[in-house]
């Protein structure tokens, strides 16, 4: 049965070594909603580095979710110093499980706050998809579909929780 692969992109407004309060607040929000996410109904897994790594996210092992990537328009920098991005990539066993998750709880008070943490790029912040059963997705294909999803607009090959399609590609799936 065909899973779903979510992967979401954001650019901060400060890099993630800032020092600031508003950096330590989402950093702080992140060690909450993490867990919360993990022990929804519908979750599946979502892409951590291996253990003990250092570095930046561009550093890390990520094992079977492949090298790490960003959309061609990130420009902010890949060291550990300028790095300012947030991305995930995690597999669902559909859209509505996710859709729950992702918008109630502490992810969803995080969501009202995304404007005071990220900013506005014009570039959707996540796409979806659909992969077949145990099927990894990587962080160079949820690059690819979110540019896609971005130049092209919602399609089965990349689409949004509100233009959604099911696994057969028939439009509208809940």
């Amino acid at each position: 049965m065909p899973q779903l692969a979510l992967y979401t992109f954001g650019v901060l407004k400060a890099p993630l070594a800032d020092p600031g309060p508003l950096t330590r607040e989402l950093h702080d929000r992140g060690e909450s909603v993490y867990p919360e996410i993990a022990r929804q109904p519908g979750y599946v897994a979502h892409a951590e580095a291996a253990p003990g790594g250092r570095g930046t996210h561009f550093d890390l092992d990520w094992g079977a979710w492949g090298e790490f990537a960003v959309p061609g328009w990130y420009g902010k920098g890949r060291t550990r110093e300028r790095v300012a991005l947030a991305a995930t990539l995690s597999v669902w066993t559909g859209l509505r499980p996710a859709r729950d998750a992702i918008y109630s709880g502490l992810h969803r008070e995080a969501l009202n706050r995304r404007h005071d943490w990220f900013e506005r790029t014009g570039h959707p912040p996540y796409v979806l998809w659909w992969v077949a059963d145990r099927v990894i997705p990587t962080w160079p294909e949820g690059v690819a579909r979110l540019e896609y999803l971005h130049g092209r607009g919602a399609e089965p090959y990349a689409f949004t929780f509100r233009r959604s399609f099911a696994p057969d590609g028939t439009p509208g799936a809940r």
